[in-house]
């Protein structure tokens, strides 16, 4: 049985006048409201991410006191399920390509 002949396969290569944008991670924002008290943004940040107590309260209160906190990073889709699940607990929360 003859076998499929090989056919050249045309390739990309950068060139040094195109811009490679680097690979940065996502991060998820939460935001300081006057709605939901201390404890509970803790219990959230403990349950959604796996976070101690100490992390969780060391986060919550960034968000309380300096108005936001990263609690996430990665890849944009979990960055947006992070997100996602945030609001289902109703907090106030965005994400944005690291800096």
């Amino acid at each position: 049985m003859p076998t499929p002949a090989t056919q050249p396969v045309e390739t990309w290569s950068p060139s040094d006048e195109d811009e490679l944008a680097p690979d940065l991670p996502w991060i998820v924002l939460v935001w300081n409201d006057p709605i939901n008290l201390m404890e509970y943004v803790t219990f959230v940040f403990q349950k959604l991410f796996g976070y101690s107590l100490a992390k969780a309260t060391s986060l919550m209160l960034d968000v309380h006191q300096k108005g936001r906190a990263v609690v996430s990073s990665g890849s944009r889709e979990k960055a947006e399920l992070d997100v996602f699940r945030l609001h289902e607990h109703g907090l106030w929360a965005t994400l944005q390509q690291d800096e």
